[in-house]
This record gives C-alpha cells, sequence and structure tokens, in this order.
C-alpha cells in the first residue's frame, strides 16, 4: 500500500481524477519541458467526455498561467487510450512549430497520475504482508494493535500528525460549507442547501434533527467541491463529502478530542487505501461505487473504531460500506459534479452511521468479508458498460429534460 499522503490530499475540487490529476500531470510536464514556445493538451476518453463539466480545461489552463505559459486544450470525446479512461497527452512546440517534448499521463483516481511506461503501483510503504484486509487483521490480532496504529508503525508519527493538518482542512470546508448561500456554476442552476438544511435541523429534535445535521455536513462539503472549493480528497473528490461529515457530526455529539478524530481518519486510511491498491476508486474505471461506495466503507470504518469497535467490527462496517453500493453507476448530469453526486455523499454519510450501529451490535462475525467485497467491486465495475463509468452519456446524464431544482 501507498503512504495515506496519497490517499488523503488536500486541493481543489471538482474531481481528484478529473481536476486534481490534469493539474499535476500538467505541472510534472512543465517541471521538464517548461521553456516551449506553446504548447497543446489533448484529451481522451472520459477526460474528454465531461471535461467541461469537471472543469478540466481550467485546471489545466491554471497550472500553466501559473508558470506563466499559455496552452491550447483539445477534447478528443470519441478517442480513448488502452491503459486508462482518463488519459491526457501534453505537446510542446518550438517556433518553428516543431515537436520538441511529448508526454502522456493518465489520471488514476484520487489525483494520483502515472507517466506512460510507468507502473500504475505506487511505492509500496507496507510490504506485501498488508495486502488484504484478512492479512492486516491478523497482524493486528498477533500484536494486540488497533487499525489506526498500523499507518503509524509504517509510516511514523508524522503521518498522525498529517492527519491533523487533513482534519483541519476538512473542518474548515464544512464551516465555509455551511456559510454560503447561492447557486452552484455550471447548467443546471442548482441551488446550495447546505446553510438551510443545517439551520432547519439545528430546529429540529431528536431523529430529524440528528440525520439533518449530518446530512447539511455532507452538503456544505460536497457544494464547495462542486464550485472548485478547497477539499480533501477521502479517497476523491467526488465522494468528499462522507467522510468528514460522519466524523464530525460524531465530534459534535460526543466532543471527542481532535486525537481521536486523527486516529479515525487512519483507520478510515487504512481501508481507502486497500480499496484503491485491490480494487479502484476511479468512477471512470469502476463507477461510482468506487468512490461514494469507498467513501461510505471509509466512514463506516472510521465510526466505528471512534466508538470503540473492535477490529473486527470494524472491517465489518467497512464491508458493508461497499457491499451496498455495488453497482452504483457514475452518470453527472451535464457532467457536473452535482447531480447526483452531493445527494449521495449526504446519504451515504447517513448508511456509514447506520453500518456502524449494525457492526457494534454484532460480534464482527458476517458472511462476506471486506476482501470478497472488493474483488467483486471491480468485477462489477469493469462489466458496467462505459456509459455507466463516468462519460456523463448513459443513466440519470442522459437525462435532457432538467427541472428547476
Amino acid at each position: 500500500m501507498e503512504s495515506l499522503r496519497e490517499l488523503y490530499r488536500i486541493g481543489y475540487g471538482p474531481s481528484s481524477s478529473h481536476t486534481m490529476g490534469p493539474f499535476r500531470a500538467s505541472d510534472m510536464f512543465l517541471e521538464k519541458c517548461g521553456d516551449a514556445v506553446y504548447y497543446t493538451a489533448h484529451l481522451y476518453g472520459s477526460l474528454a467526455l465531461t471535461g467541461k463539466g469537471h472543469f478540466t480545461d481550467k485546471a489545466i489552463e491554471k497550472c500553466f498561467k501559473e508558470h506563466g505559459r499559455d496552452v491550447h486544450v483539445e477534447f478528443h470525446p470519441d478517442k480513448s487510450l488502452p491503459l486508462h479512461p482518463n488519459a491526457m497527452t501534453i505537446v510542446a512546440y518550438d517556433k518553428e512549430n516543431k515537436i520538441i517534448d511529448k508526454e502522456t499521463y493518465y489520471s488514476v483516481g484520487g489525483g494520483k497520475v502515472v507517466k506512460e511506461g510507468e507502473s500504475f503501483e505506487g511505492e509500496d510503504v507496507y510490504g506485501s504482508e498488508f495486502s488484504s484486509m484478512s492479512k492486516i487483521l491478523s497482524y493486528c490480532e498477533s500484536e494486540g494493535i488497533s487499525l489506526w496504529e498500523l499507518p503509524i508503525q509504517k509510516e511514523g508519527i508524522e503521518i498522525f500528525h498529517y492527519m491533523g493538518e487533513v482534519w483541519d482542512a476538512m473542518c474548515e470546508c464544512i464551516q465555509r460549507g455551511l456559510d454560503d448561500e447561492g447557486v452552484l456554476p455550471g447548467g443546471l442552476k442548482l441551488s446550495k442547501k447546505a446553510a438551510r438544511y443545517y439551520a432547519l435541523a439545528s430546529s429540529f429534535s431528536s431523529t430529524l434533527s440528528a440525520e439533518g445535521l449530518c446530512m447539511s455536513y455532507a452538503y456544505a462539503v460536497s457544494e464547495q467541491n462542486a464550485q472548485l472549493g478547497k477539499v480533501v480528497t477521502a479517497p476523491t473528490c467526488g465522494s468528499c463529502g462522507v467522510l468528514p461529515a460522519t466524523l464530525y457530526y460524531l465530534q459534535k455529539q460526543h466532543s471527542f478530542p481532535k486525537a481521536k478524530i486523527q486516529r479515525a481518519l487512519l483507520t478510515a486510511g487504512v481501508i481507502g487505501n486497500l480499496i484503491k491498491m485491490n480494487g479502484s476508486i476511479s468512477g471512470a474505471e469502476v463507477g461510482c461505487q468506487g468512490e461514494v461506495g469507498s467513501a461510505c466503507a471509509m466512514a463506516g470504518a472510521a465510526a466505528t473504531g471512534l466508538l470503540g469497535g473492535s477490529i473486527y467490527q470494524v472491517e465489518y462496517a467497512a464491508e458493508m460500506g461497499l457491499e451496498h453500493h455495488l453497482g452504483l453507476t457514475c452518470d453527472p448530469m451535464l457532467g457536473l459534479v452535482q447531480v447526483p453526486c452531493i445527494e449521495r455523499n449526504a446519504l451515504a454519510a447517513l448508511r456509514a452511521l447506520d453500518h456502524t450501529t449494525l457492526a457494534i451490535l454484532s460480534d464482527g462475525r458476517h458472511m462476506v468479508s471486506l476482501d470478497d467485497v472488493i474483488s467483486v467491486m471491480m468485477e462489477t465495475g469493469k462489466s458496467l458498460p462505459s456509459s455507466f463509468r463516468e462519460t456523463a452519456l448513459g443513466g440519470l446524464a442522459s437525462l435532457r429534460c432538467v427541472s428547476k431544482v
């Protein structure tokens, strides 16, 4: 598994694979070829099909502008490259219009970028003995440790401190979202709802208040993401509202100290890393099950550990989070990370809390393992038609008549 720093990235939305990734690829290219006369960036597959709605071109242009360079972005929606749906090629030219450099990059999810010719597998800082949940559980059992302690053992105390930065960024995002009002950018003319939902939920009592508050936190983050705000990939931008909403709600309800939240983020990170390594967190590759499903698994695991669940109950909550999102398609209307994405984040946060309750009521024993569900999720995602994997061509994205919302 890679470092949790590769999973939790602090950056700007609305999409880790379509915004953060292309920005990073552009920066990588300019680091090695920053003195060309002009540049072109060619987008293929899913990057081309939903690039406008995800502001891919704006992210690329922003990076080049920061380097004092201009770039022309071209979309090739009818062409895909073989290694991954999210592909882009950057070309540099001299004053005689000759190509002086050219590179192809793949944005493989969560903001990670792989250059053509390089392995899609990043640096393994954990080792093969931690390549599955069953192996991790066995190790934790033998050592008498909790899941959150494993990253500290393998990455050092610095990763615990980094979780503090991650949590600060998540909380700031929630607060910005709760204070924000207006309409989200893009053709859907979608009104921001977090502030209103928070105000209403605060006046409710009992169950309506609890659920409403949790949902308002998820809306706050997801709406900030939709308008290019600063968020944390958890594990992606499109699913960035689930984990912070779940933990923020629990912290407010139980007054947990920040250190406990940091441990919960480490627990969630172990789950997210396993899914990323043995499955996928890319909506373009496996659909929304890889994004919101993974986020729900991470949030359920984090909440269960935070509330005193055993390592086996934590695994059970994570398994439910992914299992009950199997087959979920990625079908953003107009290619925007708004409908159905924002609602899905809010509902997944509530489901994570439900999974936590069920896991803690149990003794942790259950029929299907997290390892098995990750395998099934990958198989299911590969079987989905490409129109249901972040192309904005199928499912809800195919609806042309948009009612006012």
